[in-house]
């Protein structure tokens, strides 16, 4: 193993450390820019059991590496994150990551670069649904790409909602309150951000509150068996920009409901990837809703451990582990 590619961790405290939002966003438009590889990010597979399960998302970078994601769930539940990056010439093992804030910060970051290239060029009126890690990061990517005129969040603790907008007052410097249902918290928002499935996996927003003109960004359903938003905010939904449009119409649980409501989607399903370079033009205008669905992909993942080993290696982070994997040559 070189002295460059030495096995290098990297920690949760450390991606902390690596990251801003400029740099995440930009190498995630960065990588939707890049000509589409089907074959180069294939579908996630999920091994299941128990109640536990172990999912891996895998990709081939347009960088120097190849890795895979892999999230465990435990029966508990408790969830953790590892990405190793091999190197793409000589399937050295350089680098393994936790991937905890890597996969908050490339979610977010998405969001914000999906809607920044759809939502009119103003200031914005952002409702958020939800008050956990994800609705914190979702709120502070857009702030880094857009000025927000003023946020309402909302999530069923009083303590959580109220909480969650005094942080975000201070540290974003955004006027934001706190609102006492999820129908109060959109009214008059132009995007909503939904970042906080129901424990029952009852909708968190319902389509028969929504007025035109006002984005809808759903990040919390990303498996069969998990519901954000009901099947009428799909029926409503002039267009539907999916980050994995495969895994989003037919692996989730808004639209699989949707499906069975009766509700048809597949024409009005866009790609991120066709947004990003420009072969679909998707704007969010005063007569329509737009929904932008994300299920992550191991594309996110990539784009931002590589950013995360490059900086680190810049700054000279991480801990050099004593160990590596053997590397065989073909017989």
């Amino acid at each position: 193993m070189s002295d460059h590619n030495k096995l290098l961790f990297i920690t949760e405290a450390d991606t902390v450390m690596l990251l801003n939002w400029s740099d995440v966003i930009a190498c995630l438009a960065a990588a939707y820019g890049a000509p589409d590889e089907p074959a180069a990010v294939p579908p996630r597979v999920v091994a299941r059991k128990e109640g536990a399960w172990l999912r891996v998302l895998a990709a081939m970078s347009s960088g120097k590496h190849m890795g895979a994601k892999i999230i465990a769930r435990a029966r508990t539940p408790q969830l953790s994150y590892l990405m190793p990056l091999w190197d793409r010439e000589t399937a050295e093992l350089v680098c393994l990551l936790d991937a905890k804030h890597i996969t908050g910060m490339r979610t977010a970051g998405t969001t914000a670069m999906a809607a920044d290239r759809m939502l009119p060029k103003k200031p914005l009126r952002v409702a958020v649904l939800g008050s956990s890690h994800e609705a914190q990061a979702h709120a502070a990517a857009i702030a880094a790409v857009r000025d927000i005129s003023a946020m309402t969040v909302y999530s069923p603790t009083p303590a959580s909602r109220e909480k969650f907008a005094q942080k975000v007052s201070r540290e974003l410097k955004v006027d934001c309150s706190a609102a006492a249902s999820a129908q109060a918290a959109i009214e008059g928002a132009d995007l909503i951000l939904c970042a906080a499935r129901s424990h029952d996996e009852k909708p968190i927003l319902e389509g028969a509150w929504l007025k035109p003109g006002v984005m809808v960004a759903s990040i919390g359903s990303t498996l069969p068996e998990q519901i954000e938003v009901d099947p009428e905010v799909i029926r409503r939904a002039a267009v539907i920009v999916a980050d994995v449009p495969e895994e989003v119409m037919h692996q989730t649980g808004d639209m699989l409901a949707a499906a069975q409501a009766g509700v048809e989607f597949a024409d009005k399903v866009v790609a991120l990837h066709d947004v990003v370079q420009g072969r679909r033009t998707v704007a969010q205008t005063a007569d329509n809703i737009v929904l932008f669905k994300s299920v992550g992909s191991a594309l996110q993942d990539m784009a931002v451990s590589e950013l995360c080993l490059e900086q680190a290696r810049r700054r000279g982070m991480g801990t050099e582990l004593p160990v590596g994997l053997a590397v065989k040559g073909r017989k």
